[in-house]
């Protein structure tokens, strides 16, 4: 029987090698009860194009709170707009086999609304 920490594993592990053979730039997310984290990694993977999280000072003072839909929200538009000032338009989105709703799913669609397309 496979827990549910490997079985997030493997879904992003096959997500991240259907990314890498379609050769975009993708949109990786990470999240724990306190935070949010997201990046935008360059195509091959070696380089970090932007990044933004709910631990960087400015955002924190921010939000009310830093682990919730809110604050999730919140980075997913500071990320499109860093990644728009970067050049990136249209990206792949790694959610490291986290299920898309809640957090993940708020992040995704304030990315879309601030302008990233994916």
């Amino acid at each position: 029987m496979i827990d549910k920490y490997a079985a997030r594993l493997r879904r992003g592990k096959r997500t991240r090698k259907h990314i890498q053979e379609i050769g975009k730039i993708r949109l990786a997310v990470h999240r724990t009860p306190q935070h949010m984290y997201a990046q935008v990694i360059s195509e091959d993977g070696a380089s970090i194009v932007v990044s933004a999280s709910t631990v960087e000072k400015e955002v924190r003072g921010a939000l009310k709170s830093t682990g919730g839909v809110a604050a999730a929200q919140h980075v997913g538009k500071l990320i499109a707009e860093r990644a728009l000032k970067a050049g990136v338009t249209e990206i792949a989105f790694d959610r490291s086999g986290y299920l898309y709703h809640g957090r993940i799913k708020a992040l995704a669609d304030a990315a879309r609304e601030a302008g990233l397309k994916f």
